[in-house]
C-alpha cells in the first residue's frame, strides 16, 4: 500500500507511545453535576488541556470503549495560526519548530507540521475506539487528500467507510477568487469494518407521502419500483404479458432484475402493477410497511439535511445574547446526523477538538428526543474551554430563555464534570512521594498497562488483600495506599498469608493473579507455583 512521507514522520512515528500518563483532576466550581451529586469522572466530561495528553489520560478508563469519535481539527488553511506544542524529545524537531509556531500561511512546511500534529493523536484515538466504533473527521480540501493517506496507514485502507461531502454554504461566495467553496468533507473510518454497522435513517413525512394506495391494497401504501436493471443477467431476458395482452420486453441494453420464476411469484402475490389502465409497463409494488428499517444514508449531505455554517453561527448567537464568540462552529444538525447513524442510546462519544461544544449539544439534544443515555467527552486545549465550550453546555442544560425552540428554552437536562490535567503518573515521583495517585486512578492505570484495555469495573470497597479487578483471563490485586509511610511499611508487602488467600481465589476462579505491591516477602519461584505474578511498585507502572 502506498504511504505518505512527510518531514518529521520518523520523529513522531512512535511519539504516542512516549506521551506520559497523567491524572484527571475534577473542578467542582466549573462542573454541573446532577442535583444532589458530586462531580465524577464517570459523568460526561469536559477536559481543559492539551488533547494529546488528555487522550493518554483517558486510556485507563476508556480504551476500547468509545463508540463514536468526531473531531474538527485545524483545517490548516494558513489563516488559523494554530500552535504545535507537542514535546517531541528530538533536538531536530525542536529546532524545526522553534521559529514557526503558531503556524501560519507563510510557513512553507505547515503541511508537514499539521501531519506531525495529527499522527500521534490519530493513533491514540484509534486505541480509544471500541471494535465496532467509528471516527468522523471534518476537513476541507487543504488537507483532505493527505488525511486520507494517513488514515489509510493508521486505520487501514480496508476500514474506510465513506467520504461524506457536506454542503456548508447554500449561497455562492461572490468574492471567491476562482470558484466558490461550498462544501467540507467528513471522512469516516471504522475501527474494524467487519464489526461495524450503520443505523438507517428515518423517513421524513414528505418521503412517506410518496407512498400511495390508489388500489386500496390491504397491505397499505406503496410505491412503484422499476423492474429493469442495467446489470447483465441472462435469466432476465424474457417477455412479460400484461393483463390486457400487451407484451413487455426489457428496455434496450437493460434486463429484468428477476427471472421468470421470481416474476411469477410476485404476480401471484399481486405485487406487480400495470398502472390504473392495466396497459402500463410492469412495476413492482414496494410497501411502506416493508421499509420501516429506514433509508440507507448516502455521501451527499445538503444543507437541508445537515445544516450549514450560517445556521451554526445563529445557534451560537441564540446561546450568547446575540454574539458569536467562536469563528467556525459546526451546526447541531450535522453532529446529530452523525450520532443518528453511528450510535445507540448508551454510546460514548468523544470530541478531542471540542471548539464551541457542538458535539455535547448534539448528544444532549438526541438524548432528549429519544430518551437515550449517550455520554460525551470533550477535550479543548484553548483558554475558552470554560467560557465558551463548557458555558454552552451549561446553558443548553439549564435552558435558553430567548430560544425559539421550546425544548431548548426549557433545557435539555444532563450534567458534566469539568476536568484539568493533573500530574504525571511516574515511578520517579512515586519514589519521593511527590505524586501519589489515588487508589482507583493507579488501579485503572495498571490494568490498562498490563492489558491495553480499560477495565469495566474497579472494586472500590477496600479488600484486605488488594483485589480490585477481574478480567476475562486474570485477577488483579493492588496493595497500596497513597501514603509514603504505608508504602515503606511491612503492611504494604505481599506476604505468605496474603499469597495463600490469593491462591485460593486463583484456584476457585481458575485464573492467574497479578499482584502489584512495593515489596514481597516470598520468592517469585514460590509465587509462580501458586500462579501469582508479582509486579513491584513503582516500577510496575
Amino acid at each position: 500500500m502506498p504511504t505518505l512521507d512527510f518531514k518529521g514522520k520518523s520523529l513522531v512515528y512512535s511519539h504516542h507511545l512516549t506521551v506520559p500518563s497523567r491524572t484527571l483532576e475534577t473542578d467542582a466550581k466549573k462542573s454541573l453535576p446532577l442535583k444532589g451529586s458530586k462531580p465524577s469522572l464517570d459523568d460526561n466530561l469536559i477536559i481543559h488541556g492539551d488533547n494529546l495528553h488528555a487522550l493518554k489520560a483517558l486510556m485507563p478508563r476508556y480504551a476500547g470503549k468509545i463508540k463514536c469519535i468526531y473531531i474538527d481539527p485545524p483545517y490548516n488553511t494558513g489563516n488559523e495560526g494554530w500552535a504545535y506544542n507537542d514535546n517531541v524529545s528530538s533536538p531536530m524537531m525542536q529546532e524545526w519548530l522553534k521559529d514557526k509556531s503558531p503556524v501560519d500561511g507563510e510557513d512553507l512546511e505547515r503541511h508537514d507540521k499539521w501531519l506531525c500534529m495529527m499522527w500521534p493523536r490519530l493513533h491514540l484515538l484509534r486505541e480509544l475506539l471500541a471494535e465496532d466504533g467509528v471516527i468522523f473527521i471534518s476537513i476541507d480540501d487543504n488537507e483532505q487528500h493527505r488525511l486520507r493517506m494517513v488514515m489509510d496507514e493508521i486505520f487501514s485502507e480496508e476500514n474506510f467507510v465513506a467520504n461524506v461531502v457536506w454542503q456548508k454554504r447554500y449561497v455562492s461566495n461572490v468574492t471567491a477568487g476562482f470558484v466558490s467553496d461550498m462544501h467540507d468533507h467528513v471522512v469516516c473510518y471504522a475501527k474494524t469494518i467487519d464489526d461495524f454497522s450503520v443505523n438507517k435513517l428515518s423517513r421524513t413525512p414528505k418521503q412517506e407521502a410518496d407512498y400511495k394506495n390508489p388500489d386500496n391494497d390491504p397491505r397499505g401504501p406503496w410505491r412503484a419500483q422499476d423492474l429493469s436493471a442495467s446489470k447483465p443477467y441472462a435469466a432476465g431476458r424474457f417477455t412479460i404479458i400484461g393483463p390486457k395482452g400487451n407484451k413487455f420486453d426489457p428496455p434496450p441494453n437493460r434486463y429484468w432484475r428477476m427471472n421468470e420464476q421470481q416474476y411469477q411469484k410476485w404476480l401471484d402475490e399481486e405485487r406487480i402493477t400495470f398502472g390504473t389502465s392495466g396497459t402500463g409497463r410492469p412495476m413492482l409494488k414496494r410497501f411502506l410497511s416493508e421499509t420501516q428499517a429506514g433509508l440507507t444514508p448516502n455521501t451527499w449531505w445538503d444543507h437541508k439535511f445537515a445544516g450549514h455554517n450560517k445556521e451554526a453561527t445563529l445557534e451560537l448567537k441564540t446561546l450568547h445574547e446575540g454574539k458569536a464568540p467562536f469563528d467556525t462552529p459546526k451546526p447541531v444538525r450535522l453532529l446529530t446526523r452523525i450520532l443518528q447513524l453511528a450510535t445507540n442510546k448508551d454510546s460514548i462519544i468523544l470530541d478531542s477538538f471540542a471548539g464551541s461544544g457542538t458535539t455535547a449539544h448534539a448528544v444532549l439534544t438526541l438524548n432528549k428526543e429519544d430518551g437515550g443515555n449517550r455520554k460525551f467527552i470533550l477535550v479543548e486545549c484553548e483558554d475558552y474551554a470554560d467560557t465558551i465550550t463548557a458555558e454552552r453546555v451549561r446553558r443548553v442544560i439549564k435552558g435558553v430563555p430567548k430560544a425559539k425552540d421550546e425544548t431548548l428554552k426549557n433545557g435539555l437536562d444532563g450534567s458534566f464534570t469539568y476536568c484539568t490535567l493533573g500530574d504525571e503518573i511516574s515511578p520517579e515521583k512515586m519514589l519521593t512521594g511527590e505524586n501519589l495517585p489515588d487508589y482507583e486512578t493507579l488501579a485503572r492505570h495498571l490494568v490498562y498497562t498490563a492489558t491495553g484495555q480499560a477495565p469495566d469495573r474497579i472494586r472500590k470497597a477496600k479488600d484486605k488483600d488488594g483485589f480490585f479487578c477481574e478480567t476475562g483471563d486474570r485477577l488483579f490485586y493492588l496493595i497500596y495506599e497513597p501514603d509514603l509511610a504505608f508504602l515503606r511499611s511491612a503492611d504494604s508487602a505481599l506476604n505468605s498469608d496474603r499469597a495463600e488467600r490469593i491462591t485460593k481465589q486463583v484456584k476457585k476462579k481458575q485464573k492467574p493473579a497479578i499482584v502489584f505491591a512495593t515489596h514481597k516477602f516470598m520468592g517469585q519461584k514460590e509465587l509462580t507455583q501458586m500462579d501469582i505474578t508479582f509486579c513491584g511498585l513503582p516500577y510496575g507502572i
